[in-house]
């Protein structure tokens, strides 16, 4: 029988991004957008994404990682406040197996002529399939995806 178990975690992670906060928030509701930066690691495949950024909305994303298995992401969006907050909460699985749940709160506050953004997320983890290094290590790389992705249009173009 396996070892049932949780772990709760809680972390922040903050940046400041030459956008916008509407660039910055953009690059989170905008399907193109999004996925230029929202992916898995070097060598993954992305099988399945689906957006629907709307309170209500749910966010899918299916990528098979090195070593072959698969994570599904599966988001649900409980609060939005255009340019300001994003509130959403949701599972993540390898292969079959339910790995952790979590909520996540994304601000966006004005910085100047850029945008300070503050990532806190809560986490359960369970049976030990996954740790919150791992998560917080994994929100970091996504975190610097989207400023490589901001910085790839000029902050005066509209987020695509």
């Amino acid at each position: 029988m396996t070892e049932r178990s949780t772990d709760h975690a809680t972390f922040v992670v903050e940046r400041t991004y030459d956008a916008a906060p509407s660039r910055v928030f953009g690059a989170w509701a905008e399907p193109a957008a999004k996925t230029r930066w929202f992916s898995g690691p070097e060598g993954s495949d992305q099988f399945e994404y689906e957006l629907d950024f709307r309170i209500g909305g749910r966010e899918i994303s299916r990528v098979r990682m090195p070593g072959d298995s698969m994570y599904t992401y599966d988001a649900y969006y409980h609060d939005v406040v255009v340019d300001e907050r994003i509130v959403y909460a949701y599972t993540m699985d390898r292969d079959e197996t339910r790995i952790s749940v979590s909520v996540a709160t994304v601000e966006f506050e004005p910085a100047g002529s850029g945008t300070r953004l503050i990532f806190t997320e809560q986490d359960v983890f369970l049976d030990g399939h996954d740790k919150v290094e791992y998560r917080e290590h994994g929100t970091k790389e996504l975190l610097n995806s989207l400023d490589a992705a901001l910085r790839e249009v000029p902050t005066n173009a509209p987020a695509s």
